[in-house]
């Protein structure tokens, strides 16, 4: 199963690797990472690998938003059941 991640917010050092931290501490594996700077603001989307993730995917889910907050980003953790779930509407 595959998830993607997203993040947005000021630009500052170190914010991938913050995100690809934590994502290893989970087992979540990175797949393909897109990224630019857009003025100030830094965005990312990841697309990523969650078989062997080791927590609850609504914990990842949570520790990403967790991530987010404290480093002033918005980051957000999608299933990728929700894309599909959308395509079939």
């Amino acid at each position: 199963m595959k998830a993607v991640i997203s993040v947005i917010g000021r630009d500052s050092v170190g914010i991938i690797a913050k995100v690809s931290n934590e994502c290893a501490n989970c087992g979540v594996n990175i797949m393909d990472i897109s990224q630019t700077v857009l003025q100030d603001y830094f965005t990312m989307i990841m697309l990523t690998d969650i078989d062997r993730i080791n927590i609850p995917f609504t914990d990842f889910v949570d520790r990403m938003a967790e991530l987010g907050k404290v480093n002033n980003l918005e980051i957000h953790a999608m299933h990728e059941d929700i894309f599909n779930v959308m395509h079939r509407i």
